[in-house]
């Protein structure tokens, strides 16, 4: 039982890592909020139709 008991805190230590990374992440990262404007090609908004055969 002794090995089984070493994997369980193990995974419990490593669980509590990740946890601890996401929040840290939460808490200090800050995103900018910036506009963006994309370009759109006339041809992708009124493509064409198809030629019948």
């Amino acid at each position: 039982m002794p090995t089984l008991t070493r994997l369980i805190i193990t995974l419990a230590v490593l669980a509590g890592l990740v946890y601890a990374g996401m929040v840290a992440l939460v808490t200090f990262v800050h995103p900018k909020q910036t506009e963006m404007t994309i370009r759109i090609p006339a041809e992708k908004l009124n493509p064409k139709p198809d030629m019948p055969k």
